[in-house]
């Protein structure tokens, strides 16, 4: 496997769109997985979004280098968003199937 961060984001991409109704778009300008039109997942500045709840949100963060995602980096996080580096890009999957999860409820 690639350890190019945006081929990650790929594959998961793509497995998803694959064994689920996710789709592929964007959201912020940036790539994103969206599920009945609501973006669950992004690609930005190397790392990748997720929008989680308990208890994958406090998890996520947990991560080290993870933070709250604050596309327009003026301090403004989106307080769901957790982004998160890619060197934990192996943990990228299970953190997209729970926000996919989290926005189909």
């Amino acid at each position: 496997m690639s350890t190019d961060p945006y081929d990650q984001y790929n594959a998961v991409a793509s497995e998803l769109a694959a064994t689920s109704s996710t789709t592929i778009g964007t959201m912020f300008g940036m790539p994103c997985l969206k599920h009945n039109g609501k973006a669950f997942a992004g690609f930005h500045q190397g790392q990748m979004a997720f929008k989680l709840t308990t208890p994958q949100h406090s998890e996520a963060l947990a991560i080290p280098g993870a933070h709250l995602f604050d596309p327009s980096e003026r301090g403004r996080p989106m307080k769901e968003w957790v982004a998160v580096p890619a060197e934990y890009a192996s943990q990228w999957m299970a953190l997209a199937r729970a926000a996919y999860e989290y926005v189909g409820r």
